[in-house]
Order: C-alpha cells, then sequence, then structure tokens
C-alpha cells in the first residue's frame, strides 16, 4: 500500500478536515521518527563493519533516544573499542550528538528562540500544540541557559583572541561609526536584589524608507558580567568587524558609572581620530523634568534654551535666579543636582554634526538607545519577573545572538562535523544498503527527486504495519 492511499483511508474515515489534519500530522510524526531510526541502525551496523576492519572490537548495542521536532527517533547504535581499548559510540560521534544529549540541536535552538520572546511556560505551550515536542518549563530555561553559554563562550574567544593578536583583524572600512551603550536593571531571585545588563549597539549610520527610519548595520552587546568584561567585549566585536584606523567615531551615553568618555575612547582606540562623546539627549530632559517638573514653564524654556545654544553664563544666571525663590530644602536639594550634572557633562553637550566636518547625507542626532533597550525590558522586566544570574546572563546572550545573526553559528561551533567526519559519513552512506534500494516515484513527482511521496515499497509496508490501518 502506498502512501497516497494510506492519506486517501485517513481522509475517508475522518468526519471533518481538523481531524483529518491531526490524525494526518501523527500519522508523518510516527513514519519519519520509525524511518529514521531504521536509517540510523542501518548506518551503524556499516561504521560498525567498517571499524572492526580496522581492528576496533564490538561490544554491545545500547538503545538511545533523541527527540526531533517531527517527534521522537529511538535507535540502537554499536559500543565499541579502539585499539587502545578507549570506549565509543561511532554512530553518536559522527553524527555529532554529545553524551546525555536528549534533545536534537534544532529543538534546543529553537527553544531558545521562543523563549527571547515569551516565558518558559509559554514556550513550552507553544511547542506542545504545533510540534512533537513536550518539554517542562524547567526544561526550557535549561536549554536556554545551554544556549546562550554558547555565544558567551564565543564573546569571550573573541576578546581572548584579541588579547594574543599579533595585529588586528582585517575588518570593514567605514567612515563614521556610531555607539551608545547604557544599563539595565532586572531584578534578582533574592529580595531587593537587582542586576545590571550592560548593553551597547554599534551601528554605520541611518536608513530611511518612507517615514520609517532605521539603524544601518546594528550589533549589539550585551552582559550582566562585570563592566570591564562588558568593555572588552564591545571592543573584541568593534575590532573583529571594522577597520577604524580611518574611521570617525562616535558615541552617546549618559555620563554614569561605567559608560565614561574615557570608556568609549579606550574600546575604539584603534582609531587616529578622538572618539566624540556627547551626553545622551534624553538624560538631559530627563533631568530637566525631574527638577522642574512636567509641565510648561517659562524657566524650563530659558533653562533648555541656554543648554541648547551653550551659554554657561546664562545657564548660571537662571538656575541661581531659580534658586532664590526656593523654600523648601527638598527643591532645593533636587537644583543642586541638576547643576553639578550639567556641569560635569557640560563639554559633552553637543550635537555631533556640529563637531565634524562632511556630515554625511541623511545624518541625525543620536539617542538609539532608549528604544533598544526594549529588547531586553520587554521580555525580562515584564510581571515582575526575578532572574538567576546565569538565567539573566544566558537570556541576553541569547537575545545578542538572534538580534545579531550570531547565535546559530555560536551553538553550531562544537557540534558540527569536521569535514573529515562529514567526508566519511557520506562514505558510509553510500556504503549502506538501506539506500540503494529501489524508489518508486509516485505520479505527479519528477524522477528523482525526494518528496512525501516517493519511498520504497518496503518501508510503505513497514508504514502500514506503525499505523496498524486497514483499508
Amino acid at each position: 500500500m502506498d502512501i497516497i492511499s494510506i492519506i486517501a483511508g485517513l481522509l475517508k474515515d475522518t468526519e471533518s478536515l481538523i481531524e483529518f489534519e491531526e490524525q494526518l500530522k501523527l500519522l508523518m510524526q510516527k513514519a519519519f521518527t520509525q524511518w529514521v531510526g531504521d536509517v540510523l541502525e542501518k548506518l551503524d551496523k556499516t561504521i560498525r563493519l567498517k571499524k572492526q576492519a580496522e581492528g576496533w572490537e564490538y561490544c554491545r548495542s545500547d538503545n538511545r533516544s533523541i527527540q526531533f521536532l517531527f517527534g521522537i527517533v529511538t535507535f540502537k547504535r554499536s559500543l565499541m573499542h579502539d585499539k587502545r581499548g578507549n570506549s565509543h559510540y561511532p554512530l553518536d560521534e559522527w553524527l555529532g550528538l554529545v553524551p546525555h544529549q536528549r534533545y536534537s540541536p534544532l529543538v534546543e535552538l529553537k527553544v531558545a528562540e521562543l523563549a527571547s520572546e515569551n516565558t518558559y511556560r509559554e514556550v513550552a505551550n507553544i511547542l506542545k500544540e504545533w510540534t512533537a515536542v513536550s518539554l517542562s518549563h524547567t526544561t526550557v530555561g535549561n536549554m536556554v541557559k545551554h544556549v546562550g553559554k554558547t555565544q558567551a563562550e564565543a564573546d569571550k574567544m573573541l576578546v581572548e583572541e584579541l588579547e594574543i593578536a599579533a595585529s588586528l583583524p582585517e575588518g570593514k572600512k567605514v567612515d563614521y561609526l556610531f555607539s551608545e551603550a547604557d544599563g539595565v536593571f532586572v531584578r534578582g531571585l533574592k529580595k531587593k536584589q537587582s542586576m545590571e545588563v550592560h548593553h551597547a549597539i554599534l551601528y554605520e549610520g541611518w536608513e530611511t524608507n518612507g517615514k520609517r527610519v532605521s539603524l544601518r548595520q546594528p550589533t549589539v552587546i550585551m552582559t550582566t558580567e562585570g563592566i570591564q568584561t562588558f568593555w572588552d567585549e564591545v571592543q573584541a566585536i568593534a575590532a573583529n568587524t571594522y577597520s577604524l584606523e580611518k574611521t570617525h567615531v562616535i558615541t552617546n551615553s549618559d555620563g554614569g558609572a561605567g559608560y565614561t568618555a574615557e570608556r568609549f575612547q579606550t574600546a575604539f582606540s584603534q582609531s587616529e581620530f578622538p572618539v566624540l562623546n556627547q551626553l545622551d539627549t534624553y538624560h538631559v530632559v530627563q533631568a530637566i523634568v525631574r527638577t522642574f517638573g512636567g509641565g510648561k514653564s517659562e524657566i524650563k524654556d530659558k533653562i533648555r534654551k541656554a543648554i541648547r545654544t551653550h551659554d554657561l553664563d546664562q545657564f548660571t544666571l537662571y538656575l541661581d535666579t531659580h534658586e532664590s525663590t526656593l523654600t523648601d530644602e527638598k527643591s532645593i536639594k533636587k537644583l543642586k543636582e541638576f547643576r553639578s550634572y550639567i556641569l560635569k557633562n557640560w563639554d559633552r553637550i553637543f550635537d555631533w554634526r556640529d563637531k565634524v566636518e562632511n556630515v554625511p547625507e541623511g545624518a541625525r542626532g543620536l539617542g538609539a538607545m532608549e528604544s533598544n533597550q526594549r529588547h531586553i525590558s520587554f521580555r525580562m522586566k515584564k510581571r515582575g519577573m526575578h532572574w538567576s544570574g546565569v538565567g539573566a546572563e544566558a537570556m541576553v546572550k541569547v537575545k545578542q545572538g538572534i538580534l545579531n545573526g550570531t547565535l546559530r553559528e555560536a551553538y553550531l561551533k562544537h557540534r558540527s562535523r569536521s569535514t573529515r567526519k562529514q567526508r566519511n559519513l557520506k562514505q558510509a552512506i553510500r556504503m549502506s544498503q538501506l539506500f540503494k534500494q529501489p524508489v518508486r516515484p509516485s505520479i505527479g513527482v519528477k524522477h528523482g527527486s525526494v518528496a512525501l511521496y516517493s519511498s520504497s515499497s518496503s518501508a510503505m509496508g513497514h508504514l502500514s504495519k506503525i499505523l496498524d490501518l486497514s483499508f
């Protein structure tokens, strides 16, 4: 019986298209898990014979189960001893499966990607509803930690490689590079405990699509580790991405501890030009509102104008005049703190476009940090969430890897087969008799192609036994 007849039988025996699709999904899961298991066992036999010919000793066959998106695949594979007496599961090694691994790499990666936007319980429910994967929210959290750790290790390796490199990597050359940095605090597990997520973004400028403006080639760096580790990663990622010797680097921050102009200067020190660092306009506006209130007032307008025109005398005069009208200590304290903050950062209050020659077309003022912080706050601060140190670091690294498009590469770095192993695997597959069985193409399927409707008759018979269907 071929697959088309089986599907036709399902359609005949089900009472609605919903029921038909549900049953067809189960059929596909059962069929493909059985077929993949059969293929792996046949491949194991071929590899075992090859290893025995090389002098390896066969010990026994052990069961193993791996959860794929399409279902749980159970198969037997051979335990063998090499010439030195060391134990191996050759099939596991050739496939890139590590000991105690229960889920396929794609399952782990997709779980982490889903968890970057959804709670762990929501991820578990989504997977149960849409795939053959069933797991607990605790397992989701463990996968996020595992996948996030691979991105953190990749970032650490970039830092180490930069420290020992004899010369800087050859990166992309740009006329201008923009960088902004700030921190976001998330709650820890203990009462009144919090941890800071250090967050930086690098970009090459702006792109306009109608009225929509977006950053050009944004790269983010996130970590809950110490501030020095954060800036080491910023420097390493920038150095591995760009050749900055002839680049004007423009930076923006609130000037708080850990995000000073000196930090930016060190991180982008390969540029032969001074690194410009301006005070984030958002924080200036925030300081004015915090000091003078949110409503309209003449003193606020005067203060804004003095800051905008960089008129220190007028700024001081307005503050002194306003202070003389205050009577309560709380308002006086706020004003003194505001004065100290602005004067401390006075030389950093400017528009970068007034400081450089040949301003690029379409250049805008800086201030992308606050909107980009939402990547963190929307996922990690909603509904009173609390995080462990390991969990928070893993989550921000998963977010970073997704935004930069590096997560899959970092995760698969130690999972991918080497060129030699891939070559050996191809040779083993060619040697396996399983793949030499005749294939009868179904109607409508191009001869020679692989599709759901192309299969060997023996496999179809096996499928009928799996499904226990009679027509």
